[in-house]
């Protein structure tokens, strides 16, 4: 063990000498591949100025110098531009119809407004069309109502709104679009100068009437001929009850047997069933006595 070491030790011993040969060897192994690496590194540089990429560096730098195209610019470039022709379309739309003094389409440009459109100032359509628009008034659109409006319903001439009432027609079909419509036409039929909160009880029912166009409630024309004759003595409609009323259209059946008056129900409501099953009650009395009367006429005439 301690010759080993010593061996180990001592730089002139026979492992030393292999040791230093070796190691002489392996430098001049290194000499040899440095001068290969710088042989290399010089071919590789010359390479690398030839081409980059597949390419003739001259080339290359050719066409680093031209700036790029962006598709995704042009594109916006382009739908912007359009946008832009759009308003422009609608702004000469909109001057069209507007008032001399006011910045906005009053009652007769309104109706020149129908006229263009082929539909009646009190047709449904026009109740539609100003939910689109987010009138705040009857007869009326402010500039930002028209603008908005139309930008809505993607239509920035006569031609192109009256193309759109199809769709629109068919939207307030749907039970939640609908439900929207119908909430927008009471504040539509409020005069928000006079800072009126209850509708005269004779828009009201035009109102109802109108709304109902498409889908008419099959109790709608008694509740309208209730008000009409109107035995509670009522002046205005709250927009409480007219909320509920359509509530009552959906979950009442025309004969009005699963009404009850213990539910949350506004009382103009009572009010109603107890005046039409009484009127109901009253109906079938004078069906019977006709009827009557008319056995017997029969029975003397075979006599």
């Amino acid at each position: 063990m301690g010759q080993c070491v010593t061996k180990c030790k001592n730089p002139s011993s026979t492992l030393g000498s292999k040791n230093g040969e070796r190691e002489s060897g392996k430098s001049q192994n290194k000499r040899s591949a440095v001068h290969k690496d710088d042989h290399g590194s010089a071919c590789g540089k010359s390479s690398v100025d030839i081409l980059v990429n597949g390419t003739k560096k001259t080339d290359a730098a050719v066409e680093s110098s031209q700036p790029p195209t962006f598709s995704g610019d042009t594109k916006k470039d382009s739908v912007s531009s359009a946008e832009e022709s759009s308003l422009q379309r609608i702004g000469e739309l909109f001057r069209r119809y507007k008032d001399e003094r006011e910045d906005a389409i009053l009652e007769e440009g309104m109706e020149r407004f129908c006229n263009d459109l082929c539909v009646d100032p009190t047709e449904f359509k026009v109740l539609v069309l100003a939910w689109k628009f987010q009138a705040a008034t009857m007869c009326k659109f402010t500039r930002k109502e028209f603008f908005e409006g139309c930008k809505a319903i993607n239509a920035d001439s006569i031609d192109g709104i009256c193309a759109r009432f199809p769709s629109l027609l068919n939207e307030a079909k749907q039970e939640d679009k609908f439900k929207d419509l119908y909430r927008f036409t009471f504040q539509f039929g409020l005069d928000s100068e006079e800072g009126q909160r209850s509708l005269h009880r004779e828009i009201a029912i035009a109102l109802w009437k109108l709304v109902f166009t498409q889908n008419k409630p099959p109790i709608l024309d008694q509740w309208l001929h209730f008000l009409i004759e109107n035995p509670s003595g009522i002046k205005g409609i709250s927009r409480d009850t007219w909320n509920m009323f359509l509530n009552f259209t959906q979950v009442i059946g025309p004969d009005l047997s699963n009404y009850s008056e213990d539910e949350a129900w506004p009382s103009l409501f009572d009010t109603f069933v107890e005046w039409e099953m009484e009127r109901r009650k009253k109906e079938e009395e004078t069906k019977c006595i006709m009827s009557s009367d008319t056995e017997g006429l029969c029975a003397e005439e075979q006599t």
